[in-house]
């Protein structure tokens, strides 16, 4: 299985916007990396949301930028931000024939995912940062010997989508 995670991208500060929907400048930076996993030959079964207004707007501009329907984006609470990997891998299990997944999510709650992929009993630790994406491979779920592919930042990935 590949899982793909990613960061939403940056939103409007909560004054702002109390639903924290992306800001211009993270649409723009949700577009270009959506652009580079394009480019980079990325294919998606499904792209997994929180119901959280960054996460779904991150999810349907990937979804767009990979040519996929909007029916393929499931949104669940599995992958708020702090919800625990545990159950955030469980729900991935339960999606049938679903061997490429993107989760767009949040902090810490794609950090966590990630270490238990990889880990047992220990941190993994990796610098999410808005708008970048890891992409992580697992035989099987729940794995805690996964492979860490690639983690790409932002800046890497509009380099890629340009």
């Amino acid at each position: 299985m590949e899982i793909y995670l990613m960061q939403h991208g940056i939103p409007f500060p909560k004054e702002q916007d109390p639903e924290q929907g992306l800001s211009p400048e993270g649409r723009d930076q949700i577009r270009a990396s959506g652009r580079a996993l394009k480019r980079m030959g990325v294919s998606l079964d499904t792209i997994v949301c929180s119901p959280k207004k960054r996460s779904q707007q991150t999810a349907a501009i990937v979804a767009e930028e990979l040519g996929m329907p909007a029916d393929t984006i499931v949104k669940t609470e599995k992958v708020k931000p702090m919800a625990p990997a545990t159950d955030t891998v469980d729900f991935l299990n339960g999606l049938l024939n679903k061997n490429r997944i993107l989760i767009a999510g949040h902090l810490p709650s794609v950090a966590e995912i990630a270490s238990f992929l990889l880990t047992e009993g220990a941190k993994a630790a990796i610098n999410f940062q808005m708008g970048g994406v890891c992409r992580i491979d697992a035989e099987t779920l729940p794995a805690h010997s996964g492979v860490l592919h690639w983690y790409l930042s932002p800046e890497q990935l509009r380099l890629l989508g340009a």
